[in-house]
């Protein structure tokens, strides 16, 4: 098992694996959940998916076993910024807009990690490894990135596995139904997390 980060500057030395990362996702957030997303040649894509934007896979022989996007939250595009600030102002309409306690930082030591999944063809006995090692590479990026902490829309599930992770993070708004999944805000702090 490998994990990968990629960017603009070196998907191309690592082959069909940011395309198979678009196809898992598609697979995780289109097809299992049934959320409606763009998607085109079997791959789940947004606006937010950029050359400011990094990617971090688990993946074994060709695989994708899980997966993250990072994005600076300085990020913009035309008239998006990245993920939470977007549906906080309102412009995605499928996220409400209450969700975070507070304004939504633009602040170059705060990342957002979006796209958050683990395939369900991750047997239960690997799933803890595949978490594991997929929560190190992101923060292992985000450091390299600047960052000190990770702002993220995750299940609302997060504290159960990211305290066994040995993470420490805190909720940073209210539990939300999105799309039919419970969903809540977390920010997670980097230099407290030894990994």
């Amino acid at each position: 098992m490998e994990t990968t980060t990629l960017s603009f500057q070196n998907m191309h030395t690592h082959g069909e694996l940011f395309t198979n990362l678009l196809r898992a996702r598609r697979e995780s957030f289109i097809v299992q959940n049934r959320w409606d997303l763009p998607e085109a040649d079997g791959m789940e894509f947004d606006q937010y998916d950029t050359p400011a934007s990094r990617w971090i896979a688990v993946h074994e022989f060709g695989e994708v076993l899980a997966g993250i996007r990072l994005t600076p939250t300085t990020a913009r595009v035309g008239m998006y910024s990245y993920m939470i600030r977007d549906a906080q102002r309102g412009l995605l309409p499928s996220i409400p807009s209450n969700l975070l306690d507070f304004e939504a930082p633009v602040e170059p030591h705060i990342w957002e990690s979006s796209r958050v999944f683990v395939s369900r063809n991750v047997p239960a006995k690997l799933r803890m490894k595949v978490q594991h090692d997929l929560m190190t590479e992101m923060i292992n990026a985000a450091r390299k990135l600047g960052a000190t902490q990770i702002l993220g829309l995750v299940p609302a599930v997060w504290s159960r596995w990211i305290k066994r992770l040995g993470l420490d993070a805190e909720p940073a708004g209210p539990v939300l139904n999105i799309d039919g999944s419970e969903s809540q805000v977390a920010l997670m702090h980097l230099s407290t997390n030894l990994h």
